[in-house]
């Protein structure tokens, strides 16, 4: 292909982007195990249209360190050993959505982790008044992978501790085995993805975060995707449910 083929293609694909960065996608909540690509898909959700991701562990360590009210109360009970309550989540997380960034949508990263806190967010939205006057409906998208794969994916992932670079031995493996190929350093497995941790992990996500795709379900708004596929195929398909829905 010419280099005039090529700029066009990449001023197309610009101005796509530009587009859609000025669209109001509404808040978007990515379902799946560990292991399903959440984080890649949410990080492309997040530079093609330019909207946040809201992590719910990194609001309430912001919360701590900047000292607010709820922070200093989260702190409190962290220190007792003791689990954060819903309803200071729940103060946390509002807190966030109503800053202006989040004016044309957000991606939700570890929230709602329940049922109940799903319920939560719905009521939350429906009386929530943002800059937008036209407010898009939440989208709620099921990553499907098949366990095995789940397997593969979670048991092969590698890390280097100098640069920060991933790898997977199966699927994107190092040039030298079990070295970075930036810089040589020798290549960690996470304490998470050790093959003895794994089935708690999925274990873990059956029994706590598998009731919030049946409360979606249930009410037809959960939209499946299978993500047993390549990651830029699944990012089409992604892209595509949120560009059609609002």
């Amino acid at each position: 292909m010419g280099n005039t083929s090529k700029g066009a293609i990449s001023m197309a694909n610009e101005s796509a982007k530009s587009a859609a960065q000025n669209k109001n996608i509404g808040p978007v909540i990515l379902l799946g195990p560990p292991g399903a690509g959440k984080g890649t898909q949410s990080r492309r959700i997040v530079e093609h249209y330019g909207v946040p991701q809201i992590s719910t562990g990194d609001l309430l360590r912001e919360h701590v360190a900047r000292g607010t009210a709820l922070g200093l109360e989260a702190k409190a009970i962290m220190a007792r050993g003791e689990l954060v309550p819903d309803e200071l989540m729940y103060g946390i997380v509002a807190c966030r959505l109503r800053e202006l960034d989040c004016r044309n949508g957000f991606v939700l990263d570890g929230f709602p982790r329940t049922a109940a806190q799903a319920g939560w967010l719905d009521a939350f939205l429906e009386k929530a008044v943002f800059e937008n006057s036209q407010k898009c409906p939440l989208i709620v998208i099921q990553l499907l992978v098949d366990y095995n794969q789940l397997l593969l994916r979670i048991a092969g992932r590698r890390s280097c501790p100098t640069c920060g670079r991933t790898y997977n031995i199966h699927t994107q493996p190092p040039l030298r085995d079990e070295l970075c190929d930036v810089d040589g350093t020798k290549l960690l497995i996470r304490e998470d993805d050790r093959e003895e941790v794994i089935a708690g992990r999925l274990a873990t996500y059956e029994t706590q975060t598998r009731p919030v795709a049946d409360y979606y379900r249930a009410q037809n708004r959960l939209m499946a995707i299978d993500a047993d596929r390549k990651m830029e195929e699944v990012t089409a398909q992604i892209f595509g449910v949120i560009d059609g829905h609002c």
